[in-house]
């Protein structure tokens, strides 16, 4: 048996207590965050930083803001209470200025800013290297169009584009003149952009004529006049071209202005920052949820500059020099996280298209080519690349490669395991866990302590975080709870779009728990303090009064050959919930009642006896998000014939339709 094997066969018998990885002295000491717990004097290790950070918020923050590096003015105050005990009623630096672009903008210089790749590597624009110069360049006669056309501080900017290098320099220019920036991906349709867009009111509205996936053109110009006409408020209309170097695609709308026409009337200049308060709206985020229109989540500059500096350089060791990938589209959240990797001084490597095209190869290639040092993936991209069969242990160097994050979906201890033994043995696997809701991490990875496989190695510098009983109150070790943050921190949202009062804000995060900012994880802590994600809480099962999460049962069930990938919900039955399992088979599988019986009996002995699905159906595919998530709350409702609002957020609307009718499932 080989070491790799053995790393398999442990995490499969569920004989994993020993770490997977564990960093040396030597590379521990090498570490930002190591760096920064002797700056600020904390005897210890990461626990003991972190206990520091969140029982001291004044001085944690304070010292981000000072020993990271931040362009700015703190003020004379961190943080300030409103004196009525919520956790809303907390201002961090209220009397501090700082202006976000200026610090992922940096120095004027010759050093990579944005690498970009696209899918076909045939078209003259799909290999790009943007310098800081260039950046700087394209930002200030952005910044100059938008002021031409009137953008004041607060008005809206929204971005319907692949996640291209102009896109960054959009959002750049918006908010350095303190704009709102919003962006979705041109894989959306004209209503779901409608949906998102015609909330916020964007007064300048940026568009591509195309972009490719899985080996396709997918054309977006018989949509824009659509979308155009849908946002009344818009001045100017610009198209940026899929291939800059050929320009548009087809007719644009009546008063569009190719980039190229936008620009022309504007040379490169220095850029110029405006001066705007911590809490100055800099992003728009939406919810990808299936229950009703998006919610508008707005974000504010100071928390998202200040969260995104902890996790890169603290959490994910992201320094000068480095070059960091995340796998995303321009309408998650990812995509913000991944840009702000200049402000830590790294270069930021764009990819747009499919990870599997024209194999699952893709992404190791740009590991190589690109000499990345950090590569982020959904757990999803983990358990195919595992399917597969493939392995870049042997087929790629990734000599540069120290981080490999994951998210999206709990990462399964096979998942793990997986990147340990046909990925690489020696890089930090960070699983982590937070959302649109914050822009950032609640729980996530650390570079100086172990990895256990399926465990999420503990909280997040500056987060409080628990897990507790319905009561509020905490769970002991190994018992299954919700997830929580016991105190504010900067990047909690400003409010939602809308929300005069706050009602649909306070509604999401504090109603269940009374001074608790409740995520809606269903979660426990282990003995080596890190966290479990059980699924989401409003997915959870409940078979005889019983919470049980749905990773288990996907964990059990996946490991079959004969299965692709599975979704499990909970149907009301007969005055209680039954398990039901819906199936995708491999190639020329059927499913028949010996396999319905093999998987019951994995999910006993693996999980329990209540996990074990009453009904196992096969469907030919299943729903997801566009950022790869399943959908167990669709499945619910198209189940039990309910309506499904928000189909733009699905990469895959089409799949509900096979779960029409069901709701006399036999067992």
């Amino acid at each position: 048996m080989t070491p790799a094997d053995a790393i398999l066969g442990a995490a499969s018998s569920g004989t994993d207590a020993s770490p997977l990885w564990t960093p040396g002295p030597d590379r521990i000491a090498a570490t930002q965050v190591d760096a920064f717990r002797r700056a600020v004097g904390v005897d210890g290790g990461y626990r003991e930083l972190h206990r520091w950070s969140v029982n001291h918020p004044a001085d944690f923050w304070q010292a981000v803001w000072t020993h990271l590096g931040v362009v700015g003015d703190p003020g004379s105050t961190v943080v300030d209470h409103d004196g009525s005990g919520h956790l809303t009623g907390t201002r961090w630096f209220p009397d501090g200025c700082l202006n976000f672009a200026e610090n992922l903008l940096g120095a004027t210089d010759d050093r990579a800013a944005l690498v970009f790749r696209g899918e076909d590597p045939t078209l003259a624009g799909a290999r790009r290297t943007l310098t800081r110069r260039d950046l700087h360049a394209l930002v200030s006669r952005l910044q100059q169009a938008l002021l031409e056309v009137g953008v004041e501080p607060g008005d809206r900017v929204a971005a319907w584009l692949p996640n291209v290098p102009e896109t960054c320099a959009v959002m750049l220019a918006a908010t350095s003149i303190g704009a709102t920036f919003s962006s979705t991906s041109p894989d959306f349709g004209a209503s779901g952009v409608i949906d998102r867009f015609g909330q916020i009111r964007p007064v300048v509205l940026f568009t591509t004529d195309g972009y490719r996936y899985g080996g396709r053109r997918h054309d977006v110009t018989g949509r824009l006049t659509e979308v155009a006409d849908a946002l009344p408020e818009v001045r100017r209309v610009v198209v940026v071209p899929e291939d800059p170097t050929v320009g548009p695609v087809g007719p644009l709308p009546d008063g569009a202005l190719s980039l190229e026409a936008f620009l022309a009337p504007h040379e490169a200049a220095e850029v110029r920052f405006l001066d705007l308060p911590f809490d100055h709206p800099l992003y728009i985020l939406y919810s990808s949820g299936t229950t009703g229109r998006p919610k508008c989540i707005v974000h504010r500059a100071g928390g998202i500059l200040l969260k995104h500096l902890v996790e890169h350089r603290l959490q994910c060791d992201v320094g000068a020099g480095d070059r960091i990938l995340y796998f995303t589209t321009t309408g998650w959240m990812m995509w913000n996280w991944l840009v702000s990797g200049l402000a830590s001084d790294a270069t930021v490597v764009l990819y747009d298209g499919s990870p599997f095209h024209p194999d699952g190869n893709r992404l190791f290639d740009l590991v190589d080519d690109c000499a990345l040092s950090l590569l982020g993936v959904s757990a999803k991209f983990i358990d195919s690349v595992a399917t597969a069969g493939l392995r870049p242990i042997d087929t790629h160097a990734l000599a540069d490669l120290r981080t490999i994050c994951s998210t999206g979906s709990p990462l399964s201890h096979e998942g793990f395991a997986h990147v340990y033994a046909r990925w690489s043995p020696d890089v930090h696997l960070a699983s982590i866990s937070g959302g649109t809701d914050l822009c950032g991490c609640l729980v996530g990875g650390q570079p100086t302590g172990p990895v256990h496989a399926g465990q999420i190695q503990g909280p997040v510098l500056g987060m409080d975080m628990d897990v507790v009983d319905d009561n509020g109150t905490t769970a002991g070790v190994g018992v299954r709870g919700e997830l929580v943050c016991r105190k504010a921190f900067p990047s909690m949202p400003l409010g939602f779009w809308d929300d005069p009062d706050d009602e649909r804000y306070h509604d999401a995060y504090f109603d269940r728990f009374e001074g608790l900012w409740h995520q809606g994880d269903f979660a426990e802590r282990t003995a080596e303090d890190g966290f479990v994600i059980h699924g989401r809480s409003d997915a959870t099962l409940n078979p005889g009064g019983v919470r049980i999460g749905t990773a288990e049962i996907y964990r059990r069930v996946e490991q079959l050959d004969e299965i692709v990938e599975a979704l499990v919900i909970g149907q009301p039955w007969e005055g209680d919930v039954r398990v039901v399992l819906f199936v995708v088979t491999a190639d020329g599988v059927d499913l028949d009642d010996d396999l319905r019986d093999r998987i019951r009996s994995d999910v006993r002995s693996g999980a329990s006896p209540r996990h074990v699905p009453a009904v196992v159906l096969e469907v030919p595919e299943l729903p997801r998000t566009r950022s790869g998530k399943l959908v167990e709350l669709a499945v619910r409702a198209v189940v039990e014939g309910r309506p499904v609002t928000n189909v733009e957020a699905l990469a895959n609307p089409e799949a509900l339709e096979h779960f029409r009718n069901l709701a006399e499932l036999a067992p």
